[in-house]
């Protein structure tokens, strides 16, 4: 009886626990996701809604050299607090103390490192890293790293992988993939791709899975033609918009060739009902590895771009 006893308590704290929202964290408010995201968790009216989880607080952050993030950190932090009464925080510390989970949504890769540590020093709290995870190949590695040394989980990932040109193309024959989206670019950035193009690069792993050993890419004004080669043979590749187009993708299967329609869906709230169960149980959206790899791909792309688009294994 005794041990029935215990396991029913557990049985109704594990219960309780699943049944309260978890508390969400936001770090940087100068891009557009805080509001859209914060809309979906907090508003059960919102189209998508995700229920589980509530934004209840919010650090600014902001970069003054990039001018998208500083005509937007004040007036985004402004409608948050005002419109969906978020807490906005004075330092990355309190934030932590105040929450269950962190979403680093600064728009500012070079921004995600220093603050993964700042979290990973106020507590062990599960952390989404939004796109880009990173400006660099070796910011995005210490990342994982710091992570693994401290115990914390950690994801990061593009809306794309949810949408229906990646959930309903993808198969087991797939022979090669070609995927194309905007690729408009930023100087603080040293992997141009990391700043927008990252979302066709995403979603061509998507459909492809890990694997790439070697990248080409060629640049032309209107855009550029990345080409990757897998190990077992495939190739896949992203062609990118400039400054902005369309997203697509193509998938070939032997014989048979599938497109994308321009109509099939997607949005926020798939992505976000997967981060609300990573949150609770730790089940990762996307491996980390995986992850790494991009960055590792477009790492080796932007080194073929300055050898003039000669092919670069990844490292």
């Amino acid at each position: 009886m005794r041990v029935m006893r215990i396991l029913f308590t557990a049985a109704m704290l594990a219960g309780s626990m699943y049944a309260a929202d978890l508390k969400l964290g936001l770090i940087g408010t100068d891009t557009s996701h805080v509001i859209a995201f914060t809309k979906i968790f907090n508003d059960p009216s919102a189209p998508g809604h995700v229920p589980g989880a509530r934004v209840v607080a919010a650090y600014k952050g902001g970069s003054p050299d990039i001018e998208s993030s500083r005509s937007r950190v004040d007036g985004y932090a402004k409608e948050l607090a005002e419109k969906w009464n978020v807490e906005i925080c004075q330092d990355i510390k309190s934030l932590v103390g105040k929450v269950d989970a962190v979403l680093i949504e600064s728009v500012d890769g070079r921004k995600h490192l220093p603050q993964f540590k700042e979290v990973i020093a106020a507590g062990k709290k599960p952390v989404f890293i939004d796109k880009p995870l990173a400006a660099t190949l070796e910011d995005a590695r210490e990342i994982h790293r710091l992570a693994k040394q401290a115990g914390v989980p950690w994801t990061s990932a593009s809306s794309l992988r949810w949408y229906e040109m990646a959930t309903t193309m993808k198969h087991a024959d797939t022979k090669s993939v070609m995927t194309w989206g905007p690729g408009p670019e930023e100087k603080t950035h040293y992997l141009d791709l990391s700043w927008y193009a990252i979302h066709p690069v995403e979603l061509m792993y998507a459909l492809m899975g890990p694997g790439c050993v070697e990248v080409s890419r060629t640049s032309a004004a209107d855009g550029d033609m990345i080409v990757g080669k897998w190990k077992d043979g495939r190739i896949g590749s992203v062609r990118t918009g400039k400054p902005y187009s369309d997203y697509g993708a193509l998938v070939f299967r032997g014989k048979t060739t599938m497109q994308s329609n321009p109509k099939m869906r997607g949005g926020y709230g798939t992505m976000l009902a997967e981060l609300v169960k990573f949150f609770r149980d730790g089940t990762l959206p996307v491996p980390n590895e995986e992850t790494i790899e991009i960055f590792a791909f477009m790492d080796a792309a932007q080194k073929s771009k300055e050898k003039g688009g000669r092919p670069v294994a990844l490292r």
